[in-house]
């Protein structure tokens, strides 16, 4: 979970950056006490900005103390993880449905709140005015139960029109 608070509103170079940077300050240790135990200052060296280290902290206290049960998640509905997560600090709807994409292996998530999905859904289907989030998700009921995969060629198809276009 550390990764999407890192990756949020930043390039995906950057965010590898800054999560290689967050791992090699942690050492052989990678976990929610570790990250609790670093200076602050360490993670701001880290590259990562003031908020995201009271987010990443916040949701390290949550892990320890047991306000959120990793476990308990995986096994929850999409909603209720949804519900979870987003009521933690720096936790939007976005977040929650990468993790459940990407941490739980959920097939049929899509994450319509990302730029880059909207964008790319414009570019596919000629549309004139790109889809909001909310357009988004009716457009992909026709997808399911693989909106997952939409997900992913989504991706792949802005990534690919992006380059076209610089090229």
């Amino acid at each position: 979970m550390l990764r999407i608070i890192v990756a949020q509103q930043v390039s995906t170079r950057a965010a590898a950056t800054i999560q290689r940077r967050v791992e090699l300050a942690m050492g052989e240790r990678v976990d929610a006490q570790m990250l609790l135990d670093l200076p602050v200052e360490t993670l701001r060296g880290c590259g990562l900005s003031g908020r995201k280290v009271v987010y990443a902290r916040e949701l390290a206290a949550a892990i320890v103390d047991g306000r959120l049960d990793l476990e308990r998640l995986a096994a929850a509905p999409d909603e209720e993880v949804v519900s979870a997560l987003t009521a933690l600090p720096g936790f939007g709807r976005w977040s929650a449905e990468i993790y459940l994409l990407f941490a739980l292996q959920r097939q049929d998530v899509l994450p319509a709140d990302d730029l880059a999905l909207q964008i790319a859904a414009q570019r596919l289907k000629n549309l004139e005015v790109r889809p909001n989030a909310r357009d988004l998700r009716a457009l992909a009921v026709a997808w399911s139960p693989w909106r997952g995969a939409a997900s992913v060629f989504l991706w792949h198809y802005y990534g690919a029109a992006t380059l076209d276009s610089v090229a």
